[in-house]
């Protein structure tokens, strides 16, 4: 049995491709297969409707309703982001891009493998972590592996991943998970500046992977990741600094404007440094 949804303006396709999620497979027929939690799904969208093959509307209502943020007025949204002119142009590429709503522990371990890597070698490293370390799940997959099931190892046991120095940081933070170190409940509550300085209590855990995590983690929409990509959009775009008014949402204007650079090189501006 499959799920039908009707959506306008959002798009599977870029919002599975943005860079904020890494256990999703684009198939040879279109579709999208991906692990989320315990669960496996295979996803298609054919213009407004988006299939979810294999699921029940109580599957959907119960899991992929939320996890693909479906709740959340998009459209109020983008309208307020766009009135600025460069997320405007963005936005007309990427279509409405949804911050999904993964685990907090998933998404730091993720952007940990993150630091100076490429999304093929992070989709590896995961893909190794969790069929050494996960639980087998139907269709040939694995869960993601809990911080408690991590704490105990050794950095020579994270050898197969080929990891390289992120071994240790993904370790450090599993132990700071598992011990309490980190208040997990805290930083969904706390001000971004001190949710940010918790993360950074983690070995390796710098600005930008801590917004990387509050934001695609903790959905603080207000933490706007600075990368190597977004600060040359900054340098070039927005010499004054990203509009404050913005903000509160800043950190969907940040994946539309960082999708959009990565895709369309060659449409931007004269002069722009690529």
């Amino acid at each position: 049995m499959d799920f039908k949804y009707q959506t306008d303006g959002f798009s599977l396709k870029n919002t599975l491709e943005c860079g904020q999620c890494f256990r999703w497979k684009k198939l040879s027929d279109g579709s999208f297969f991906g692990v989320v939690g315990n669960h496996s799904l295979r996803v298609e969208q054919k213009e407004s409707t988006v299939v979810f093959y294999d699921t029940t509307e109580e599957e959907f209502q119960q899991l992929w309703r939320n996890y693909f943020d479906f709740d959340t007025d998009y459209h109020a949204i983008y309208q307020q982001i766009c009135a600025d002119s460069v997320v405007a142009k963005a936005s007309a590429y990427t279509g409405e891009i949804h911050i999904l709503r993964q685990q907090p522990w998933e998404a730091l371990c993720s952007f940990i493998i993150s630091q100076n890597n490429n999304i093929p070698r992070i989709t590896g490293i995961i893909d190794r972590l969790c069929r050494q370390f996960g639980e087998p799940m139907k269709n040939g997959v694995f869960s993601f592996p809990s911080p408690q099931r991590l704490a105990s190892l050794h950095v020579d046991d994270l050898a197969g991943l080929r990891a390289g120095f992120r071994a240790k940081y993904i370790l450090d933070a599993a132990r700071k998970i598992t011990d309490g170190t980190i208040d997990i409940q805290g930083i969904y509550h706390s001000n971004i500046d001190e949710a940010r300085k918790e993360l950074q209590k983690i070995c390796g855990v710098g600005p930008k992977v801590a917004d990387c995590v509050l934001l695609f983690g903790f959905y603080r929409l207000e933490a706007f990741p600075v990368d190597v990509w977004i600060k040359r959009a900054m340098n070039y775009f927005y010499q004054n600094g990203f509009p404050k008014e913005l903000m509160p949402y800043g950190g969907i204007a940040q994946q539309v404007i960082f999708h959009y650079i990565r895709c369309c090189a060659d449409a931007l501006p004269e002069g722009y440094s690529k």
